[in-house]
C-alpha cells in the first residue's frame, strides 16, 4: 500500500481536474451510479469537535474508498488546525487497500471549496455585484480562491465573529486582489452582496429572511452534521430554487431539514446539485431569484478527488 503525504498531495493535485471529476461524480449520484452507505457521526460537545466517516464507490471504478474527517473548532486557539482527516483507497476488484492519503483534512476542504465553485457557476447570478463571505476559517478562505475563476467580481464583504481572525482574513483576501469591507453584523453581509457563501460550525441562524435581496444566490456549506444552522429557516423557505447535494441527506440535517422539519417547505421543491448540472434540472432561470444551495457533503466527493490525486500522483 502506498502512503501519500499532504505536501506530496497539495503539490501533484490540479484543481480544474478535480473540479471535472466532482461534478461527474454528482451526476452520477443523482443517477443511481453510486453506492453511499450512511454517514457515520460523532459529537464532542466538550471539545467543540465532531468527526465523520464517509464511503463511496462509483458503478464501473476500480477502486473505492472511506473518508475520516474531524473538525475541531478551538483548535486554531491551540495552536492547530481545525480540520484533520485522511483517506482509504481500496481495490473494488480484491478489497485490498491501495493507498492512505495522509492529507490532514486537505482533501476535505479542496473538495468543499470545489463544489462551492461548481455550485456558483451553476446559480451565481449573471452579473455578480459583491461577494459576501460568512466565516473566516479555513475553509472561508479556500471558497474565497475558488470563486475566483467563476467570476471577475472583487468586491467583498466578510463576516467574522473575532476581530483578530477577521483582520488576518481581509490581509488574506487583499492579497488576492479583493476589495475587502470587514463586518461584525452579518446583516451587511446581505445587504452588499449577491453571491454569499456561509462557512462556519454555528449551531443558530446567522443570515436572516428579510436582509436578503431578490438575485441573490446563496451556498451554505457549514451545516455538515446535526444540529448545525446557518440560514434563517424563512430564508429557505422564501427561496424561488432550492438546490441538495442530496435529498436524503439535507432531510437529516443541513438548512433544509430545519425548513422541512417546521413545515415551511416540502420536499417535492428540493433540485438536486448532480441533476441541475447534466440539465435534468433546471436552476436559476432569471437574475431576481433567490437561489439556496445545501452543501452537506458526500462520500463521491471525496472518492472522485481521491481519484484524482491518485491519478496526479501516479505522474
Amino acid at each position: 500500500m502506498n502512503i501519500y503525504t499532504r505536501a506530496q498531495i497539495m503539490t501533484s493535485l490540479c484543481p480544474g481536474d478535480a473540479a471535472a471529476l466532482i461534478a461527474q461524480g454528482f451526476i452520477a449520484q443523482a443517477e443511481g451510479r453510486v453506492q453511499l452507505p450512511p454517514i457515520q457521526s460523532l459529537q464532542f460537545p466538550a471539545s467543540n469537535g465532531d468527526c465523520c466517516v464517509k464511503s463511496a464507490w462509483m458503478s464501473g471504478d476500480e477502486v473505492f474508498s472511506v473518508r475520516v474527517s474531524a473538525g475541531f473548532y478551538d483548535n486554531p486557539a491551540k495552536g492547530f488546525s481545525s480540520n484533520d482527516g485522511l483517506t482509504l483507497i481500496f481495490s473494488a476488484l480484491t478489497g485490498q487497500p491501495v493507498a492512505l492519503l495522509r492529507d490532514g483534512g486537505w482533501l476535505t476542504s479542496m473538495r468543499t471549496a470545489l463544489a462551492g465553485q461548481i455550485v456558483a457557476r451553476a446559480m451565481a447570478p449573471s452579473q455578480v455585484s459583491g461577494i459576501g463571505v460568512v466565516g473566516t476559517g479555513e475553509q472561508a478562505r479556500m471558497q474565497l480562491e475558488q470563486l475566483m475563476p467563476v467570476t471577475a467580481c472583487r468586491r467583498l464583504t466578510v463576516y467574522g465573529r473575532n476581530r483578530q481572525r477577521l483582520k488576518q482574513y481581509c490581509e488574506f483576501a487583499e492579497a488576492l486582489g479583493f476589495d475587502v469591507a470587514a463586518t461584525q453584523n452579518a446583516k451587511d453581509v446581505a445587504t452588499h452582496s449577491n453571491l454569499i457563501i456561509t462557512a462556519t460550525p454555528s449551531r443558530e441562524a446567522i443570515i436572516a429572511n428579510e436582509w436578503v435581496n431578490p438575485g441573490t444566490h446563496i451556498t451554505a456549506i457549514g451545516a455538515d452534521s446535526p444540529g448545525k444552522q446557518e440560514l434563517d429557516a424563512h430564508l429557505v423557505a422564501r427561496a424561488d430554487v432550492i438546490v441538495v447535494d442530496s435529498i436524503e441527506q439535507c432531510c437529516q440535517f443541513g438548512e433544509i431539514s430545519g425548513a422541512l422539519k417546521s413545515g415551511l417547505i416540502d420536499k417535492g421543491r428540493l433540485l438536486v446539485l448532480g441533476s441541475v448540472l447534466s440539465g435534468r434540472a433546471i436552476g436559476r432561470r432569471d437574475d431576481t431569484q433567490i437561489t439556496v444551495a445545501d452543501l452537506t457533503g458526500l462520500g463521491v466527493q471525496d472518492a472522485q478527488i481521491a481519484k484524482c490525486a491518485m491519478a496526479s500522483l501516479a505522474h
